[in-house]
């Protein structure tokens, strides 16, 4: 079993930066891949980035390469996302979510879920 709690999310003006984070309870933390996922008003939830256990394999949605990064500390349970250069179509709630499987972008294959943050970037 693995409980998830996301924290780092909030209003920032368009260009800003946020750090989101994923504090991950569960002593097999470290053999999860790790996701962070997205759900705008109205939208689908869709996969952001995407980490493998050893960090070596990432997923990253096209509209965020180059602004977000997603990192993980196996010693503290912990998963982050930076994002930089934020922009309005950014704003959503932003969920993590831990998977048994390789690295993937399809909701249904991963196992466990935070309860999101909401991410709002003004224009």
């Amino acid at each position: 079993q693995v409980q998830l709690v996301e924290s780092g999310g909030g209003l920032v003006q368009a260009g800003g930066s946020l750090r989101l984070s994923c504090a991950a309870s569960g002593r097999t933390f470290s053999r999860y891949t790790m996701g962070w996922f997205r759900q705008a008003p109205g939208k689908e939830r869709e996969c952001v980035v995407a980490i493998s256990w050893t960090g070596a394999r990432t997923y990253y949605l096209d509209s965020v390469k180059g602004r977000f990064t997603m990192s993980r500390d196996n010693a503290k349970n912990t998963v982050y996302l930076q994002m930089n250069s934020l922009t309005p179509e950014d704003t959503a709630v932003y969920y993590c979510a831990a998977s048994l499987r390789v690295v993937t972008r399809e909701q249904y294959e991963y196992d466990y879920w935070g309860q999101g943050t909401q991410v709002t970037v003004s224009s």
